[in-house]
């Protein structure tokens, strides 16, 4: 799936696969590549901006961790981060409940379809 596909639901995604513990980039998009059954692609160069832009919100934190001679940035939920993913559940349980209305209305009483 194409990247501008995700625009706009970016930052719950992201919120949301942190929400079970701290993740390093790279688990980051395999989490949300695993959770989508391999839909939802995302790029290196989409998702370091948005986790700077979320851990600059106060939504985020990070910490380096060594991995053997390897460092690692590691990103976990903030407080901030779990009410702000609270919210964006609830905006995209109404988002799609308002689109699913008109795609597939329900039919009109006294009318057969």
């Amino acid at each position: 799936m194409k990247t501008d596909a995700v625009r706009g639901h970016l930052d719950g995604l992201l919120l949301s696969v942190l929400e079970s513990g701290p993740l390093h980039g790279y688990a980051i998009i395999t989490a949300v590549s695993e959770r989508s059954n391999g839909v939802l692609e995302l790029r290196k160069g989409t998702i370091y901006p948005a986790l700077n832009r979320l851990e600059r919100l106060g939504l985020l934190r990070s910490v380096w961790e060594s991995v053997g001679e390897r460092r690692k940035r590691c990103y976990e939920l903030t407080d901030a981060g779990r009410r702000t993913l609270a919210e964006e559940r609830t905006g995209w349980r109404e988002f799609t409940a308002a689109i699913g209305s008109v795609l597939e209305p329900a039919p009109a009483a006294g009318h057969a379809t």
